[in-house]
């Protein structure tokens, strides 16, 4: 009997969760993105062993979720299936169209609202775009597909940002040793 208590509140809040995906779907996407790239930059600091944490870059990881994580992705799995339907199309169309250009949004967007100017921030993008790019497409393409072909459209925007949980910590840890490079030369 103390078990099925757990697992009633479980129920109820993956319940709500699809819920409010159904009926506010760019909110719920929103508000789920944030959570979890701020928990995925908490969790990198930590790793990184920091004593104290950075404000700073757990606020631009919440800003960047509740703006962009949720919306630019949903928009995009809502408009990708009029160009074509075919799972192989889709990821060839989100590898070398949309994740380019979503990964110069987020590295420039996280430095601005961790409030770097804009040149510090089109700075640190120069340094970093091309090798996070490229461990993007590598890493990120067999899971890209898997949820492109296997996970039905209401969810795909929450796999992706479970996928990024984890490009969360890999993204944050890159910028702090660029960062720290910085720091060393000056």
């Amino acid at each position: 009997m103390a078990l099925s208590k757990p697992t009633h509140i479980i129920y109820e809040l993956v319940g709500a969760y699809f819920q409010n995906l159904y009926t506010n779907p760019l909110k719920t996407k929103a508000l789920t993105s944030c959570c979890i790239a701020t928990l995925g930059n908490f969790v990198s600091q930590k790793l990184r062993g920091v004593k104290y944490l950075n404000q700073d870059s757990l606020v631009a990881f919440a800003l960047f979720g509740i703006i962009f994580g949720g919306s630019v992705p949903h928009y995009f799995y809502q408009h990708v299936h009029k160009i074509t339907k075919h799972p192989l199309g889709i990821l060839l169309i989100e590898r070398l169209v949309y994740t380019p250009l979503y990964q110069v949004l987020s590295l420039y967007m996280l430095a601005r609202f961790e409030g770097k100017s804009h040149e510090a921030s089109y700075a640190q993008l120069e340094k970093l775009y091309q090798p996070v790019l490229l461990a993007n497409l590598k890493y990120l393409t067999l899971f890209q597909f898997i949820n492109i072909k296997f996970v039905p459209p209401m969810l795909r925007v929450l796999v992706v940002n479970l996928i990024g949980f984890f490009w969360s910590i890999y993204l944050a840890n890159k910028r702090a040793a660029q960062a720290a490079k910085d720091r060393a030369r000056k």
